[in-house]
């Protein structure tokens, strides 16, 4: 998996994700978005439009990093997530918790 990060302003990042975000990739994630916080930027939107396929341990590397950034007094928020990140999220129901956006400056609009 390769992840992008773009820093926004003095709290906000965009995470662009691409590949797989699996049992292999997920701690990769998990310490991208732990850095990313302890780095001052706990608003984090992530674009999942680049990855092609999430299962149950990139969920529960996706629900970490929300618990991640709102600890730290921030969010998370997925963007333009792919097909079959789509339909994992609401099979698991984690879009419920997850709010989605068309895209990461959509996501981010409303913290600036």
């Amino acid at each position: 998996m390769d992840i992008v990060v773009h820093e926004i302003g003095t709290d906000t990042a965009v995470l662009e994700c691409s590949g797989r975000l699996n049992m292999v990739s997920a701690p990769q994630f998990r310490e991208t978005v732990a850095s990313v916080v302890q780095g001052g930027r706990a608003r984090i939107a992530v674009e999942l439009s680049g990855v092609e396929f999430l299962d149950s341990s990139g969920l529960g590397a996706l629900v970490g990093a929300l618990k991640t950034a709102r600890q730290a007094g921030g969010d998370l928020r997925i963007a333009a997530p792919s097909e079959q990140v789509t339909m994992v999220l609401k099979l698991s129901n984690i879009d419920k918790i997850l709010r989605s956006y068309p895209d990461g400056d959509a996501a981010v609009r409303e913290w600036a």
